[in-house]
């Protein structure tokens, strides 16, 4: 046997080791039980992969994101496999990771009952206590129709590699397309004997007794590779995760959210409401809800004027040439609603502000003078999100964008970006967000059709916004391929109180609407220049922020937040003339004040007002009323009793005023 020369890559540190041929990947980490994989040369291998002269060989622990992905879609396949030791006749679909999790399509006559699931997980059970070992098997495309005769869908996925759709078959299917070979995945039982098989790119774990914790969570409908025209299958989700106390707490942040849910609160807090007259991801705000948008855009419209940016308002709907002329016709099609035929003209409903943005610059001569020249108003945009992802105010169909617009020279890109960037931190800490990190979007450059402009272009828009991020010290994540057709981006993905990550703000540099629209200024040596355009939206979406907060805060908004600021209760009714006078002293300090004058007693007054999670009670009795004070209740329970009416006053506008929760 010949000896080989590898390198051990892990974090930043790198060491060159010598092994024998034949020598697997598995060996350099025996004595490492959270490593389940190997990245080699930059792509995924199973610990069973044989290692070759000059292989970079870097370790992939089961905690870390590929880990998790790889644990979930071997936990996918054991699903299968006991889905099919209970029903025979069941055909696979797919069965990829999820976002914490996985799922698998199958083919049965009578759909899953929740009660199947648990029967499921005992066939799991017993196939991970035996041990079963995963192993590749390279196998040619003739040959998998063969082998495979029995499962059409699977069938299906290998034809379309054989016709030249390779990212339709690998989609979700794990199918190896890349080498011009097929995979299957054998689970092998402890005597070499198959146990069950898959078609599947791969990797996985070493066996399935790897598999340390796992819940199946629901069963779904789901068309056949996500087409309404094909068969309906029966879809289990399911989740795992690399201990019993990490599932224990993810299963507890999913208890979280639930209680958090922001269609469930807002409807027991008389937020808003998705009435279906209306149709899929359309709200109306109530009064209580639309304070809260009242407060958001009184503050972000102040917050523009100081950071110099004029207000300006543009109509919902447009001729459709546009659209063509700003390019989003035909890039953004799929996403805008369909046109309507008016006086022989098509017209469009607005997706976006830009377009109206660029005429209100066009229609007049423009000097450098006046560069950064900021546009911003409160757009009402319409986009036609599917169905099946409409969701609450987190996915809505008519939404309302703070959307701004710079319109600066290249030179002044980067401090623009840089400033509008510092624009949307500060509004998330004064919103009561203030863990976040970066995302820089940029072309796929193996589809360089999908996108506008030069690769210079591209180049240098992406430098200046990876500068921009890279000097605000947050950490800052790739997201090839994710940019606009027209330029790149830097997005903020905000974590709120339970740990889950929200995208909000955005700042896109665009080189693209400039060009399409002809757009000039006159600079200081006369010539005619063309500006860059900088598209910001601090909230994003106003109905989506309001749903974050909402999860965020739980229904319990800071003071300044609340729809209702403080709720006076009487304890008799010969005691609301009196906090009728104090409500009308803090209604002219600006505050929000209600008097419950309902018949009910003192104590379902409270109860009423902690369910409505009002942030402070006003109470008056007889003696509060002999020494024109009240007694003043906060949220979460604690009572001062005899506080002077100016007193109670100030403290609630002191509460205000800081924007901080109580």
């Amino acid at each position: 046997m010949s000896d080989l020369t590898i390198v051990l890559t892990h974090a930043d540190a790198r060491e060159e080791r010598t092994v024998t041929t034949g020598t697997k990947a598995w060996e350099l980490y025996a004595d490492d039980a959270a490593v389940i994989a190997a990245r080699v040369g930059g792509v995924l291998r199973d610990l069973a992969y044989e290692l070759r002269e000059g292989d970079e060989v870097e370790p992939v622990a089961i905690d870390s994101p590929d880990g998790r992905d790889i644990l979930r879609h071997s936990t996918a396949h054991v699903m299968a496999q006991a889905v099919q030791q209970l029903w025979p006749e069941a055909r696979l679909g797919i069965g990829p990771p999820v976002e914490n999790g996985f799922y698998y399509d199958f083919d049965v006559e009578t759909p899953f009952h929740p009660d199947d699931l648990d029967k499921i997980e005992t066939a799991m059970r017993k196939i991970i206590k035996e041990g079963q070992r995963f192993s590749r098997r390279p196998v040619a495309d003739a040959d998998a129709l063969v082998e495979l005769e029995d499962e059409p869908y699977k069938v299906e996925l290998i034809g379309l590699k054989g016709a030249g759709h390779g990212d339709d078959a690998a989609e979700g299917a794990n199918v190896e397309v890349g080498a011009g070979e097929l995979t299957i995945y054998d689970n092998l039982r402890r005597d070499g004997e198959p146990a069950w098989k898959d078609l599947c790119r791969g990797p996985h774990l070493p066996t399935t007794k790897r598999i340390p914790a796992f819940k199946l969570m629901r069963t779904a409908a789901a068309y056949w590779r996500g087409d309404e025209k094909n068969k309906q299958l029966q879809r289990i989700y399911g989740t795992a995760w690399e201990s019993k106390d990490a599932l224990a707490a993810y299963l507890h942040r999913l208890e979280e959210a639930e209680k958090r849910d922001h269609r469930k609160i807002g409807r027991e807090l008389d937020l808003y409401s998705f009435p279906e007259e209306l149709g899929p991801g359309l709200v109306v705000f109530h009064p209580k809800g639309g304070v809260i948008r009242r407060v958001m855009e009184d503050y972000v419209r102040q917050r523009h004027i100081e950071e110099g940016f004029s207000y300006v308002s543009s109509p919902s709907i447009s001729k459709e040439g546009l659209f063509h002329t700003s390019g989003h016709l035909p890039y953004y099609a799929d996403t805008m609603y369909p046109p309507m035929e008016l006086e022989g003209a098509r017209y469009q409903l607005k997706a976006m502000s830009c377009p109206m943005h660029n005429l209100i610059y066009q229609s007049r001569g423009r000097s450098y003078r006046e560069l950064p020249l900021r546009f911003f108003e409160f757009g009402n945009v319409y986009r036609y999100e599917k169905s099946g992802v409409v969701g609450g105010l987190t996915r809505v169909r008519g939404l309302t964008q703070d959307d701004s617009h710079s319109y600066v020279t290249r030179e002044q890109a980067g401090d623009e970006a840089k400033k509008l960037l510092e624009f949307c931190l500060g509004l998330f800490r004064d919103f009561g967000l203030d863990d976040f990190f970066l995302e820089l979007s940029t072309r796929d450059d193996r589809n360089k059709e999908k996108f506008q402009g030069s690769d210079e272009d591209w180049a240098d828009a992406t430098a200046v916004l990876q500068r921009v991020g890279e000097e605000s010290g947050l950490e800052l994540v790739p997201d090839p391929g994710g940019a606009a057709f027209y330029g790149p981006k830097i997005s903020i993905q905000a974590k709120d109180a339970i740990g889950r990550t929200w995208q909000l703000s955005t700042v896109q540099y665009d080189f693209g609407q400039p060009a399409g629209f002809g757009l000039e200024y006159v600079a200081a040596d006369g010539s005619h220049q063309r500006p860059v355009m900088i598209h910001s939206a601090k909230f994003g979406s106003i109905e989506r922020f309001i749903g974050v907060l909402v999860e965020h805060y739980a229904g319990a908004f800071p003071p300044w937040l609340s729809p209702v600021q403080v709720q006076g209760i009487p304890i008799a009714e010969r005691h609301v003339a009196y906090l009728e006078d104090v409500a009308k002293r803090m209604t002219a300090r600006g505050l929000r004040v209600e008097i419950d004058d309902s018949d009910d007693r003192m104590q379902k007054k409270i109860r009423n007002a902690q369910l409505q999670k009002v942030p402070f009670m006003v109470i008056a009795g007889d003696q509060d009323m002999e020494a024109a004070a009240v007694s003043f209740r906060y949220r979460d329970g604690r009572q001062d009793n005899g506080v002077p009416i100016d007193e109670a006053i100030e403290r609630v506008a002191a509460a205000v005023a800081s924007r901080e929760q109580v």
